[in-house]
């Protein structure tokens, strides 16, 4: 989350300025700053960073960069890293001792080593032969998840981050490809030697996301109020996606969970994660109603189709519950659009409401607070055409008019930095939520999505 990093300063000099390696599991909130992952920092003129960097629309390249005594050296990235809903895996190797200069700085991302750079003003710049890097010594800074200067903060998800002092590894070393499904997966206890100055943060416990557990000591002050997360590369939750949206004054923050208007237009996104089998739940927090109950502003929340969407005409290929000056469901395709005549009541502040999705017998259905306000309302009937149905993508969604917000839990067991009261769990056991799930009912979540999609 902004303004949230991990920071250390060492008490000795570290066992090599030479050879180093750093590797990190990195999941993006956006894209539009130039966000450290990591900065270890000795002075103006000696430090060294992973980090994202502009390439000419936004913060899409992945750069490392040292500056060490007065001189420059650059790996960056041809390739961009956009995707905001997958974990990347990213291995930096420093080894100054290497005979050939190319191997004197690595980057793999997913098991890869990278062969594609950029040119011009991005061109690699590689150190001399046992060249002293100068970044590791008593009293220089390591930071995670910021600059040196106060400022470029990462925006998203950080999980098993190594440092290791003294020894060039490869990314096998910390990763290794799933036998059943071909993905690229962490190794949870690489055997790997830390050094004097090394580290391993898995931040699995919410109370001491900076302890070590490399067996060096190796500890990290929290600063800000970071907010653990169950979301994992095995196993990756739903947000919301502001690279589809069809307002760019709508604003997403929380990791993309939590939406709010800006001005009396129509605002809204999709959701990272689309399915087209299945029974589904997730719930929104309404945080500022801001007229909803007058009809002054209005809000749609439920599962848009992604097959036939036009980012346009957004009032077209949804079904959801519509609040405006009362609720009612609202189901629109590619040619009609219908909305019922119950009065499902105003939603306010604190509201919770829950929406069911069963994909395959097309019904939905709607809660508030835990109690059950329409159930399996048959959307298949009402639509003319099968822009929501009949093997189309289909995924949740939030709409709003005017300045009202939200934040949604698609199973993560958090709405924005709040933590749910109940921790109810869906079928799988996989998702937490505030209300009971409904019986069969899943979290939108990339294990659920495999199991219900291939069964």
């Amino acid at each position: 989350m902004a303004t949230t990093y991990l920071t250390r300063t060492p008490s000795s000099n570290g066992t090599s300025g030479t050879t180093f390696t750093f590797s990190a599991w990195v999941k993006r909130s956006g894209i539009a700053n130039i966000p450290r992952i990591f900065e270890f920092y000795n002075n103006t003129s000696n430090y060294i960073s992973l980090r994202f960097r502009d390439d000419g629309s936004n913060a899409s390249k992945l750069q490392f960069y040292s500056e060490s005594g007065g001189s420059g050296y650059q790996l960056t990235t041809a390739q961009s890293f956009r995707d905001l809903n997958a974990y990347y895996h990213f291995v930096m190797v420093v080894d100054t001792t290497e005979s050939t200069d190319t191997n004197r700085l690595k980057l793999y991302v997913n098991g890869s080593r990278v062969t594609e750079f950029g040119s011009g003003g991005y061109a690699n710049i590689y150190p001399s032969l046992n060249h002293n890097m100068n970044f590791n010594n008593s009293g220089n800074v390591q930071y995670i998840g910021r600059k040196w200067e106060n400022s470029d903060y990462f925006d998203g998800l950080m999980t098993h981050i190594h440092f290791i002092d003294g020894t060039a590894y490869q990314a096998s070393t910390f990763g290794e490809t799933d036998a059943t499904t071909g993905i690229w997966k962490p190794k949870t206890a690489p055997s790997v030697t830390y050094g004097t100055n090394g580290f391993f943060l898995k931040g699995e416990n919410s109370s001491a996301l900076g302890t070590d557990s490399s067996g060096r000591g190796n500890n990290f002050t929290v600063n800000g109020t970071p907010t653990q997360t169950i979301d994992t590369p095995s196993n990756v939750f739903a947000t919301g996606n502001p690279l589809y949206k069809w307002s760019y004054n709508q604003t997403q923050t929380n990791g993309n969970t939590s939406f709010a208007g800006t001005q009396n237009q129509w605002q809204g996104a999709s959701s990272t994660l689309g399915i087209s089998k299945g029974k589904y739940y997730f719930e929104v927090k309404i945080t500022n109603d801001n007229g909803l109950s007058n009809g002054s502003s209005a809000m749609l929340i439920g599962f848009m189709g992604l097959d036939d969407y036009n980012i346009s005409n957004p009032s077209r290929n949804l079904v959801a519950l519509y609040s405006y000056d009362g609720g009612e469901i609202f189901v629109a395709d590619a040619t009609n659009s219908t909305a019922t005549t119950a009065d499902y009541g105003t939603f306010a502040t604190n509201d919770i409401m829950g929406v069911a999705l069963d994909y395959d017998n097309e019904l939905i259905s709607f809660y508030k607070n835990g109690s059950a306000i329409a159930t399996n309302f048959d959307y298949g009937a009402v639509a003319t055409s099968d822009t929501l149905k009949d093997g189309k993508t289909i995924t949740p969604v939030f709409v709003s008019y005017g300045t009202n917000a939200v934040s949604a839990n698609f199973g993560n067991g958090f709405f924005g930095t709040t933590a749910v009261a109940s921790a109810t769990t869906d079928a799988s056991g996989l998702g937490i939520f505030e209300y009971t799930v409904p019986s069969g009912y899943y979290a939108l979540c990339t294990k659920n999505i495999n199991a219900q999609e291939y069964s």
